[in-house]
């Protein structure tokens, strides 16, 4: 009984996802404002890899945007702009491939922040506990009245802050959260292919 209690909850859980993800229901909560756009950089080469963690002003140590990945975050910028969604600001991580992208979308006003930068192996446990913290706060604090806030960073930051269920997210992914305040937040949906922002706004 439990398996198949388990099983109902899940597949309860997962139309409520896909629900959620229909633009007749997000779309006009998304124009009221109030949520948080959590975006992973888009597309990055493969080939490539971060070898001067420490000094995040090497910038050609870093493994940077595809030309893909950036027609995907000057894409993604047009459809939210078409779509007629308010930000107030957008929040990039000090890599390079997040803060090009942030500046792509042309949104808002960007700011990069360690707080959600990567840190990995390369800083302390408890410096990623800080960040982890910090971006779940950001996540949990509502934006400015009418407003929605961007953030572009890492995978492995929103898995520390929101738990293990965000380790398959994909480059260009967009996760919106809605913030409940005192350290809260819901996932109201994920969008994993950025071109469906772009059908949205046709």
């Amino acid at each position: 009984m439990k398996q198949v209690a388990f099983w109902l909850l899940a597949v309860v859980i997962a139309a409520a996802a896909a629900d959620a993800q229909q633009p007749s229901d997000l779309l006009p909560e998304l124009r009221k404002g109030g949520y948080v756009l959590f975006i992973r950089h888009p597309k990055t080469n493969p080939d490539q890899a971060d070898t001067d963690p420490l000094n995040l002003d090497n910038i050609k140590a870093q493994r940077q945007l595809s030309d893909e990945g950036r027609k995907q975050a000057k894409a993604l910028g047009e459809a939210f702009r078409a779509l007629k969604i308010p930000i107030d600001k957008v929040i990039s991580s000090k890599f390079y491939r997040a803060q090009e992208a942030a500046k792509l979308l042309d949104v808002g006003e960007v700011n990069s922040s360690v707080d959600v930068t990567e840190g990995g192996l390369v800083v302390s446990p408890n410096e990623n506990q800080r960040r982890a913290k910090a971006l779940r706060q950001l996540l949990a604090t509502p934006p400015p009245k009418g407003k929605n806030l961007v953030i572009v960073s890492h995978k492995p930051n929103l898995q520390d802050a929101a738990g293990k269920e965000f380790g398959d997210l994909g480059e260009a992914e967009v996760v919106v959260f809605q913030p409940l305040g005192d350290g809260k937040f819901k996932v109201v949906a994920r969008i994993a292919a950025p071109e469906t922002w772009t059908k949205w706004a046709k």
